[in-house]
């Protein structure tokens, strides 16, 4: 049984992190912290755990194995390391930092503590992308040639735990970055996990179109972020990640091969439709996308506990996901640049 702390309480821990661990027969939620002490206090009454004052108070629980970190942005580094020189086993919310030295400080704790450092990508987990890798190395369509991605929504403020224009994801100190960190993460780490390839290469525009703050002045964070991805197998293809997708919400793949195309999320119906060169259409329906909307279990929590419990190599070890973040942190130097930038992994 694996001692649980969470340390922060806000959306992402109350819908996924909290019910998937308490749903875990291998995991026991132990203790709880967030700066909202009624929450913390109301949180930790529901699950029968304790709540604490202090992330530090709860980190210097001998009795808490491991951490989940769901604070802002800002704080996922600084309480991560803190973590793990506690002595703590740490899953990390996305991103995982909001710069590569602090993404690297955090590797390096891991490894001078000989504790698991795991980062949420649950897209690594769904089942479509899953089966759309065992397809991909199985040569359903070929080499995959070129490729786009979105990940599309109407805006965390209709979402965060203090919902409207003054949620902590439109304030750049908390957040760093917007739609990039938030959403399009995801989309490159997806795109890396499934292809089996690094992303070398971007060209990348992180705008603020649509989203204002409760001045009514443009957030200081982007809002869409749109980006021209090469990798390293010499594919290339665009990632869009918006928060200004005032609709149904959009987290699909389309890959075009060499001898046929994939769709992935990209109907109603079907979770992956495969159309071979000679126009065979072929359809696997599988667990559907998880939407803002409709949650269902991640599968991160079990993951997370397992690969702990067993010690073995995870789908979401911080190792690879850092090669990701590489290529967040890269698109955003190319959109300040305005120029191509090679990731440097």
């Amino acid at each position: 049984m694996l001692n649980i702390g969470v340390l922060g309480c806000g959306k992402i821990a109350q819908v996924r992190h909290i019910p998937e661990y308490a749903a875990n027969q291998g995991a026991k939620l132990t203790g709880f912290f967030d700066m909202d002490a009624q929450r913390t206090g109301e949180i930790a009454a529901k699950y029968n755990g304790k709540a604490y004052s202090s992330a530090q108070e709860l980190l210097a629980d001998p009795d808490i194995e491991g951490v989940s970190v769901c604070v802002a942005n800002h704080a996922h580094a600084e309480l991560a390391i803190a973590a793990l020189q506690a002595g703590k086993h740490v899953l990390c919310e996305k991103p995982m930092a909001v710069t590569l030295a602090e993404c690297e400080a955090m590797l390096a704790e891991a490894d001078k503590a000989g504790k698991r450092l795991l980062i949420g990508q649950n897209q690594r987990l769904a089942k479509a992308h899953v089966k759309a890798k065992e397809l991909l190395e199985a040569g359903e369509i070929g080499k995959v040639v070129t490729f786009r991605t979105t990940f599309g929504h109407g805006g965390p403020e209709t979402w965060s735990i203090t919902p409207g224009n003054n949620t902590w994801f439109f304030d750049k100190k908390r957040a760093a970055m917007g739609a990039m960190a938030d959403l399009g993460i995801h989309k490159t780490d997806m795109l890396r996990y499934i292809l089996g390839q690094d992303i070398v290469r971007t060209t990348a525009r992180l705008l603020t179109l649509d989203k204002r703050g409760a001045d009514g002045q443009f957030i200081g964070v982007d809002d869409n972020a749109i980006c021209i991805y090469e990798t390293s197998g010499g594919a290339f293809g665009t990632m869009t990640a918006s928060w200004t997708h005032y609709g149904m919400e959009d987290n699909s793949t389309i890959l075009y091969g060499t001898q046929g195309i994939m769709r992935i999320y990209d109907d109603p119906v079907h979770t992956i439709t495969v159309i071979s060169q000679k126009g065979e259409v072929t359809h696997y329906d599988l667990e559907k996308i998880q939407t803002n909307d409709d949650q269902t279990a991640s599968g991160v929590i079990d993951e997370f506990v397992e690969a702990v419990s067993q010690n073995r190599p995870s789908v979401l070890d911080a190792g690879d996901v850092i090669r990701s973040m590489k290529a967040v942190f890269a698109s955003i130097r190319s959109s300040e640049e305005g120029r191509p930038v090679e990731v440097e992994l």
